[in-house]
């Protein structure tokens, strides 16, 4: 069962970052990718993961988010790691999404976009960052993340 709602959590997130990657300005990208759809539909499937982590034993013994044996306990559990890899999920996205629209706005080449969003989706900061760095880079902007 966990695998099957593993797999389910990926096929709701895959394509939203084949559009942003692939077809950034498709009105259809707007609907799927930037819109609070996935992240309230995934935020309730992780409140739901975290809460039976926590409050319904659906974790190992010692689980929580107060120490780093704690957090290490709650990922030893099948549940934990459904809660974890969502939470990465969903904020990955959301970096992502502002990503594109960010570099769609400010008339950025978007090929020097597309390696950024991999990054973003496989390592997070690091594809946040590289995009920063290319935006000065390019004299689009500078780091300010107010600049939205």
């Amino acid at each position: 069962m966990y695998d099957a709602v593993f797999l389910a959590i990926h096929l709701i997130v895959a394509p939203a970052w084949v559009l942003l990657a692939f077809a950034p300005r498709w009105p259809g990208t707007q609907a799927y990718a930037h819109t609070a759809l996935i992240p309230l539909g995934l935020g309730g499937a992780y409140g739901a993961f975290l809460c039976a982590a926590l409050m319904f034993g659906a974790s190992a013994e010692g689980a929580g988010i107060g120490s780093i044996a704690g957090v290490s306990a709650l990922f030893s559990h099948p549940v934990g790691v459904l809660t974890g890899w969502t939470h990465y999920l969903i904020f990955d996205l959301f970096v992502g999404a502002w990503i594109s629209r960010d570099a769609l706005r400010r008339g950025m080449a978007y090929a020097l976009v597309i390696p950024c969003l991999a990054l973003t989706l496989f390592f997070g900061p690091i594809g946040l960052l590289s995009y920063l760095v290319i935006r000065q880079a390019t004299g689009k902007a500078g780091f300010s993340l107010s600049e939205t």
